[in-house]
């Protein structure tokens, strides 16, 4: 039997911030509900992940799904030439792996970013719970929709957003992801280099570090003393206040 992680206790979100405590709440006790009802209906299988560990790779014969119980992922792409592009980011209760349905094998690689836990559970045997228990499809459902829904916004900011606010609404939909699972937002441990901030967000690692220095002079963000991957956010909005202003047209402009 694999052995099972055991979620370390999140440090309550400080109030004052950009998410209102009631919708915290009801998030964080979705997500709770959402892998209970997983729990009860096809008791899946726990498996421990440590930083580095793939979860699957790109080719690999699609079987699971694969719930998060805890830590961070990334979901790699890997184009013709060889080179690697990050093209999701997953929190706990996210799903993996529905790139893999449509041709039978996984399209992705995807990679622990510290150590959690994963639920494996057997497609075909969801599809089957489901038959009794509708929830399970909707829960499916809602999980897809919401990575397309996530999807189609970062598209948009990649395609749209100049490169200081491109960090800034990163550095927001991170804090977010968090807050909705009930935990700190005030200061946050990025699980990812400069370098694959940049890879994400089509920025280079130059551009990434530029920009992380502005918010921080402008007082948006500061790094902890005890390490650069350790960012402060004292108030949320403020990050999506940077990113309206970085959009808001010159004084030249309106001539």
């Amino acid at each position: 039997m694999l052995p099972t992680a055991t979620p370390s206790k999140s440090a309550p979100v400080p109030t004052g911030l950009a998410f209102p405590a009631i919708d915290r709440e009801c998030a964080s006790r979705h997500t709770a509900d959402t892998l209970r009802l997983l729990c009860e209906q096809l008791n899946p299988q726990r498996r421990v992940v440590h930083r580095g560990d793939t979860v699957y790779q790109a080719g690999e014969r699609f079987g699971n799904l694969y719930i998060l119980n805890s830590g961070f992922f990334k979901i790699v792409n890997l184009s013709a030439d060889g080179r690697e592009q990050v093209v999701g980011l997953k929190f706990r209760g996210d799903w993996l792996g529905f790139d893999g349905i449509a041709g039978a094998r996984y399209s992705c690689d995807a990679v622990a970013m510290d150590t959690g836990e994963i639920w494996v559970v057997a497609y075909e045997a969801l599809l089957a719970a489901s038959i009794t228990c509708p929830e399970l499809l909707q829960l499916m459902h809602c999980a897809m929709s919401r990575e397309i829904a996530h999807d189609r916004d970062s598209l948009m900011s990649v395609c749209t957003l100049p490169a200081d606010a491109r960090v800034a609404d990163f550095l927001h939909h991170w804090a977010e992801s968090l807050a909705e699972r009930g935990m700190r937002t005030d200061e946050i441990t990025l699980r990812m280099t400069r370098a694959e901030i940049g890879n994400y967000l089509g920025m280079t690692l130059e551009s990434v570090s530029r920009a992380l220095s502005r918010l921080a002079r402008d007082n948006v963000i500061g790094f902890a003393a005890k390490g650069r991957r350790d960012v402060q956010i004292p108030d949320v909005n403020a990050l999506s206040a940077f990113v309206q202003r970085c959009l808001a047209p010159t004084p030249a402009m309106l001539q």
